[in-house]
C-alpha cells in the first residue's frame, strides 16, 4: 500500500507540473500575440511589397529618412517576400547593438554574396557563425592590428601619397595655365590612390608602390575588374527580394556578376600562386609582409569551415578591398567638397598644417596633432557617411526591440544618415560645423557608447578596418592640403548632388584648380 501511495503522489505531482507548464506556455503564447511588429509603411503592393516605391528613389537613405518622420524611429518595409525593419534613432540602434547584438549579427544571403563572394567565404557578408568569428579574429588580430598598421599600412599610405603628389607637381610644371594653376579631377585621383594603397597592402601590387611591378595593361585590368566588383556588390537584384524569379535573371545582373567573379578570381589566383612561390625563400617573421603573406602563414593547418584555404584567402582579400577602397575615396571627395564650399574652414585647416608642420614633409607622427583636421573628417563622416544605410542584418531569433516584436528572419537596416542628422542630438544638423567635435561633441567617437555617431556601423559587425581607414583618410587629406592651394574653377560652389551605389558618392566630378603651396624642392620625395 505504501508503494501505491508513493506512486499516486508522484503521478499527481507530475500532473500538477504539466498543468502549471501548460498554463505558463499558454500565457506566454497569448502575451506574444499581444506584441505587434513595427508599423508598416502604407502603399505596399501584393508580393513585391514596397519595392516599387523604393525603386523610384535615387537616394534610399533619404526616402527611408522621410518615412521615419511619418512612421517613427522604427518601422517596417517589405522588400518583396522579406520584411525589413528600419532603425532611425540612436537609442534603438544602441538596443540592437548591445542587448540584441548576438541575435542580429547575421547577414541575409544575397546573390552577389554567393556569386562574387565565394559563396560567403568573403567574411564581411558571411552569416554569423564559427567561420565568421574565426575570420573576423584573423582580420582584426593579424591584418588590421595596431602593430600591423604601424609597421606596414602607415608607411605604404605615406609613400603612395607622396608619389602621387610628386606626379601632381610634375603635371603642374608641365601644364600650368597663365594663372599658375592646373585643372585636376580629384575624384579620379582619390580613386586611383585608394586602390593603389589597398592593392599594395593586400598583394604588394599597387601602381603607386615604390617598387611597383604592375604595367599599364595590368593596372587597367585590375582597376576594371575590382571597380566592377565594387559596383555589383552594391547592386540590388530582383531575385534578392523575389527568389522564385532568379531563373529569369532580370536585368542580367547575375550573368555580369559571374563574369566579373571569374575575372577577379583569375587576378587573385595569380597573386596567390606568386606569393606561394616567393614565400619559400622569404622569412615568415618579416614585419612588412603584405596580407597574402600573412594569410598564407596564418591559416596553414587551420580548420576553415567548408572552404579550402585558397578560397578563404581570396574571399578575405575581396572583403578587405571592398571595405577599403570606395569608402576612403568617397570620404576624401566629400571632405574636399565641403572644404571648398566653406572656405573659412579650409583656410583654418591649412593654418593648422602650417603651424604644426611648416615647410617640410608631413610625417605620420604629425597626424595625431592635427585636431582640427580630425574634426573635419568626423563632420564629413557625419553628414556624408560612405554607407548611409549600413549593410543589412538579419535576425536569427525573435527579438523585442523598442517594445515591438521583430520575428526571426526579419532583415534589419540602420539608417546611419538619419541617426547622424537628428536635430535633437545635433544643433543645425545639416550644416558643416567641424567645431562641434571640438566642443559640444568633443567626446563623440566612432566606437562611442551612445550610437549618435556610427559611420562604420555598430555591435560585433562594426567594420574591423576603422583604424586603418581613418588613418588613411587623415594622412592623404593632410598631405594634399599641405602641398597644394586648392580652389574651384571661377571660385564657383561645388555641386553636392549624390549618387547611390555600394557607397554614396558625388554625382558630378570634383574638378579643382591646384597650385603648389611649398618650395619646389619639397616635392622631390626620396
Amino acid at each position: 500500500m505504501e508503494f501505491l501511495r508513493q506512486d499516486l503522489n508522484f503521478t499527481l505531482l507530475c500532473m500538477l507540473a504539466i498543468l502549471i507548464l501548460s498554463i505558463n506556455v499558454r500565457y506566454k503564447s497569448r502575451s506574444s500575440r499581444k506584441l505587434i511588429t513595427p508599423p508598416e509603411v502604407a502603399g505596399a503592393w501584393p508580393v513585391v511589397g514596397h519595392l516599387p516605391i523604393l525603386a523610384k528613389s535615387h537616394l534610399p537613405h533619404k526616402t527611408l529618412g522621410s518615412m521615419a518622420d511619418t512612421y517613427g524611429p522604427i518601422f517596417t518595409v517589405r522588400l518583396g517576400l522579406f520584411p525589413a525593419v528600419v532603425v532611425s534613432s540612436s537609442e534603438i540602434a544602441k538596443e540592437c547593438c548591445t542587448k540584441h547584438d548576438h541575435a542580429l549579427a547575421s547577414r541575409p544571403q544575397l546573390i552577389a554574396t554567393e556569386v562574387m563572394g565565394y559563396n560567403s567565404a568573403s567574411f564581411g557578408l558571411a552569416p554569423y557563425g564559427p567561420y565568421w568569428r574565426n575570420m573576423r579574429k584573423i582580420a582584426t588580430l593579424e591584418m588590421l592590428s595596431t602593430r600591423r598598421i604601424e609597421s606596414l599600412l602607415n608607411p605604404i599610405v605615406a609613400s603612395a601619397t607622396d608619389i602621387a603628389i610628386k606626379e601632381l607637381h610634375k603635371l603642374w610644371r608641365e601644364k600650368k595655365n597663365d594663372s599658375g594653376r592646373i585643372l585636376v579631377d580629384l575624384n579620379q585621383w582619390f580613386e586611383r590612390l585608394s586602390m593603389s594603397i589597398v592593392l599594395t597592402v593586400v598583394a604588394g601590387q599597387g601602381y603607386y608602390s615604390g617598387n611597383a611591378t604592375m604595367d599599364e595593361e595590368e593596372e587597367q585590368r585590375c582597376q576594371h575588374a575590382f571597380r566592377k566588383f565594387l559596383q555589383l556588390i552594391g547592386t540590388f537584384t530582383v531575385a534578392d527580394a523575389l527568389p522564385f524569379l532568379r531563373w529569369l535573371d532580370l536585368g542580367g545582373h547575375e550573368k555580369t556578376m559571374m563574369r566579373i567573379a571569374k575575372e577577379s578570381d583569375t587576378i587573385l589566383s595569380g597573386w596567390l600562386e606568386e606569393h606561394k612561390k616567393n614565400s619559400k625563400s622569404s622569412s615568415e617573421n618579416r614585419s612588412d609582409r603584405d596580407f597574402i603573406d600573412v594569410m598564407l602563414s596564418t591559416i596553414k593547418g587551420m580548420e576553415v569551415g567548408d572552404f579550402d584555404a585558397d578560397t578563404v584567402i581570396k574571399g578575405t582579400l575581396l572583403a578587405i578591398m571592398a571595405g577599403g577602397t570606395d569608402t576612403t575615396s568617397v570620404t576624401l571627395t566629400w571632405a574636399v567638397s565641403l572644404l571648398l564650399n566653406n572656405f573659412h574652414v579650409l583656410k583654418k585647416t591649412q593654418e593648422e598644417l602650417d603651424t604644426q608642420i611648416g615647410e617640410r614633409h608631413v610625417k605620420e607622427s604629425d597626424i595625431a596633432n592635427l585636431t582640427y583636421l580630425h574634426a573635419i573628417v568626423k563632420e564629413t563622416l557625419r553628414l556624408y557617411p560612405a554607407g548611409p544605410l549600413a549593410a543589412p542584418h538579419v535576425s536569427t531569433e525573435d527579438c523585442i526591440i523598442n517594445g515591438y516584436l521583430v520575428p526571426k528572419g526579419t532583415r534589419l537596416i540602420f539608417n546611419i544618415w538619419k541617426i547622424q542628422t537628428n536635430p535633437k542630438v545635433w544643433l543645425e544638423p545639416m550644416k558643416f560645423r567641424p567645431e562641434r567635435f571640438l566642443s559640444s561633441h568633443k567626446k563623440a567617437d566612432v566606437m562611442g557608447p551612445n550610437f549618435d555617431f556610427m559611420p562604420f556601423g555598430g555591435g560585433r559587425r562594426i567594420c574591423p578596418g576603422i583604424s586603418f581607414g581613418l588613418q588613411m583618410v587623415h594622412s592623404v587629406l593632410a598631405r594634399l592640403l599641405h602641398a597644394f592651394k586648392i580652389s574651384t574653377p571661377d571660385n564657383s560652389a561645388v555641386d553636392m548632388s549624390e549618387i547611390n551605389g555600394l557607397t554614396v558618392g558625388k554625382a558630378m566630378p570634383l574638378e579643382v584648380m591646384l597650385a603648389p603651396r611649398l618650395p619646389n624642392e619639397l616635392y622631390e620625395f626620396t
